[in-house]
């Protein structure tokens, strides 16, 4: 799991944590599971011909699969945002539920930027096109249209 329970301090206290999910280990496994998976999402290759525009195309399994200060430092903290969103929306224990909406608001406007190639994180792994893939660009005109 790139997230970890102990990162958690970063976003959110841990008496919060204990409080929302009264204990429950399994229901904090679970937010960062799913930020993670949402993460995962904005950074993956789409199949839709417009994503092959040149627009750098993220390694997420080297990305996800790096561990301690291996990972990326931008990401950790996005995902730890997300998580700390799907831990809120079990309760609202002393936490401003506003201000933790409106900075999950803002890690997927930036995930959404970064997946339309308006943002590069430098540093990150890519994956290199390789010469079979079809290119994003076609050659030619449309057929004729006539009026038959």
């Amino acid at each position: 799991m790139f997230a970890q329970q102990d990162d958690l301090g970063q976003t959110i206290y841990s008496y919060q944590v204990a409080q929302i999910t009264e204990g429950n280990d399994t229901l904090v496994t679970q937010a960062l599971l799913t930020a993670e998976e949402e993460v995962r999402g904005y950074l993956s290759e789409s199949n839709r011909r417009e994503h092959l525009d040149g627009r750098l195309h993220y390694d997420v399994t080297a990305i996800f699969g790096a561990a301690g200060s291996q990972r990326n430092a931008l990401l950790l903290t996005l995902t730890l945002t997300i998580a700390k969103w799907y831990i809120v929306e079990l309760c609202n224990a002393d936490i401003i539920y506003e201000v933790a909406k409106e900075r999950y608001d803002r890690a997927v406007a930036l995930l959404n930027k970064i997946a339309k190639g308006d943002i590069n994180l430098a540093g990150l792994p890519l994956i290199t096109p390789s010469d079979d893939q079809p290119s994003g660009w076609r050659y030619g005109s449309r057929p004729k249209f006539t009026h038959e």
